[in-house]
């Protein structure tokens, strides 16, 4: 049998004039180039051949219109896994002025970055099993075939990390996950046997990527 791929795509842009760390706050909706951005990964991967036969996104959202033009190019309905969800942020709400965070004083106190988790957020080893708990079933469910999971950076990320054996804790600055890209976990029946990366959407990332809001 072929090998099973479950692809996680992060969202593209989204459209945040405000600088807000917007985290799981509703309402917040791709740009226009965001839109473009989750076209062209449909379009590219229709173009591939690929086998997708199932689509399922985070509920916020920025997911949801990043799943739909690939839904429609499969013929596919997006369903919708809770577990997809952005990293839980005490932050969200705050504003940044010149790339800055403005941060109210009191209220922050004690929630520091640590080695289990990042700063004023849900424990990365949380964020990875529960996205790779969406992908073990996805790939069981569709084995020998595609899955396009849509979801967010930080669990994408902690979730590749923990596939590659990697400690979990990392600098953000240097973390891979653009957005509108594609972290694509390779399965060999119940195994997972490979992880590979790369941006479609490359040509649409603006010249610095915007990271208000985490993403």
């Amino acid at each position: 049998m072929a090998l099973t791929a479950v692809h996680l795509l992060r969202h593209g842009e989204v459209h945040n004039p405000a600088r807000v760390l917007y985290g799981r706050l509703p309402g917040y909706h791709l740009s226009e180039r965001g839109h473009a951005m989750a076209r062209l990964v449909a379009d590219t991967l229709a173009a591939e051949g690929a086998d997708v036969v199932e689509v399922v996104a985070s509920p916020l959202q920025r997911a949801q219109e990043t799943a739909a033009p690939v839904g429609a190019a499969f013929g596919l309905q997006v369903g919708t896994d809770e577990r997809l969800i952005e990293a839980d942020n005490h932050f969200e709400g705050l504003t940044f002025a010149s790339g800055r965070a403005r941060w109210p004083g009191p209220s922050t106190g004690g929630r520091c970055a640590t080695r289990c988790a990042p700063r004023g957020g849900e424990p990365y080893a949380e964020q990875a099993e529960r996205v790779l708990a969406v992908a073990r079933e996805a790939a069981a469910r569709n084995a020998g075939h595609e899955t396009v999971l849509v979801a967010h950076q930080l669990p994408i990320y902690s979730a590749r990390r923990r596939a590659e054996g990697r400690r979990l804790w990392h600098d953000p600055r240097k973390r891979e996950c653009t957005l509108a890209s594609l972290t694509t976990l390779r399965f060999d029946g119940t195994a997972l046997v490979g992880v590979d990366y790369r941006e479609p959407a490359a040509s649409l990332l603006p010249g610095a990527v915007d990271t208000a809001g985490a993403a």
